[in-house]
């Protein structure tokens, strides 16, 4: 399968390239956590693409000696560089024409970078698209989304579900026509009405550094005495929220959600070292969410991705309900009452 994305025929060599993408967040919804060999996730799973929460990222290619300089907002980031460095010597066998290119990359999130928001997802997304967009300059051929999701992957796990489409899938899935372990594939085409501008609102309740990194957190799988049967719940989950989403239950929808978010905390909790990555009033927020769910019955939940924030999600009819119970009681916990108002979104667009 690899061999699929390694360039063949020829490239012309441009003395200048210049472009600028932006590629969004995802939130999984059956939670990928343990992988093997070069980023390979240990289970499939599905993510809901956000629209907000997003990396914009410009590069300019200059013909001469391959090398990079990375910077934010225009002030340079040395901390960023072991991660380029790495994903370009992991994408070079693919893409052999970046051998004679030095890069010039400037970056900026919409939202706060390592805090639980996947920004590591969006920020590799969007460096990919901007790697194979010069491709296609080069050889004349047309954007390979696939590809892009596979270069992707090589940067961060699940930056390849950051591309394409408004749910994705990633990791082969007897259920799931075209799934793969290499790449993510669209499949917006699963979402009942409901679900197609769902919402969802992040509760900022720490904007630091993550306690464990992602790439830590997955290494602890390796090993972990409950691993073999969380493989077989995500493929059991991932089957029964596909039809879910399909037919717009919303009831399931929630189960499945909640569950994977506990059983994602649940797992670190019960790793060698072990962690609790949620905090006090990450728990104050879930517990008020089910309080408003059961006094009113609005299909309102949460998620959690490897941090503290917490993602609400809820059908946009219910927006300002919602909106009411952030205002009277959840914007309380949040950091300096932050919060970020997103919704599903489409993938990456070039700027």
């Amino acid at each position: 399968m690899e061999t699929q994305f390694k360039l063949e025929g020829d490239f012309t060599l441009i003395d200048n390239l210049s472009t600028k993408w932006q590629a969004p967040s995802n939130i999984a919804l059956v939670k990928y956590w343990g992988k093997y060999g070069m980023q390979l996730p240990a289970n499939p799973s599905i993510s809901f693409t956000l629209n907000a929460c997003r990396t914009i990222t410009t590069v300019t290619a200059s013909k001469g000696t391959h090398g990079f300089s990375i910077s934010y907002d225009g002030t340079p980031k040395p901390e960023f560089a072991p991660k380029i460095e790495a994903y370009f010597k992991r994408i070079a066998d693919y893409c052999p024409w970046i051998a004679n290119y030095h890069f010039d990359i400037d970056t900026h999130n919409t939202f706060p970078h390592s805090s639980g928001i996947a920004s590591s997802a969006s920020s590799m997304a969007a460096m990919s698209v901007c790697m194979m967009d010069f491709e296609s300059t080069l050889t004349g051929q047309e954007m390979d989304f696939h590809k892009a999701s596979f270069l992707a992957r090589l940067g961060s796990g699940s930056a390849c579900r950051s591309l394409k489409g408004s749910a994705v899938v990633w990791g082969t899935h007897d259920e799931v026509d075209g799934s793969s372990q290499y790449f993510g594939i669209d499949k917006s085409d699963y979402l009942h009405p409901v679900f197609q501008d769902f919402q969802d609102t992040i509760l900022l309740v720490d904007k630091g550094e993550k306690v464990v990194s992602s790439t830590v957190g997955h290494e602890l799988m390796n090993g972990h005495a409950f691993a073999k049967a969380r493989f077989e719940q995500a493929h059991e989950n991932l089957s029964t929220l596909k039809k879910a989403l399909q037919e717009g239950d919303l009831e399931t929808f929630i189960k499945i959600t909640e569950s994977e978010a506990l059983t994602l905390h649940a797992m670190m909790m019960t790793s060698h070292p072990y962690f609790i990555l949620m905090k006090p009033k990450t728990l104050s927020i879930i517990e008020e969410i089910w309080a408003f769910r059961k006094e009113t019955g609005i299909p309102v939940c949460f998620t959690l991705d490897a941090g503290a924030n917490v993602h609400m999600l809820y059908p946009h009819e219910n927006n300002e309900a919602v909106q009411g119970l952030i205002n009277s009681k959840l914007a309380q916990y949040c950091q300096n009452g932050h919060y970020i108002c997103d919704q599903v979104g489409t993938g990456a667009k070039k700027c």
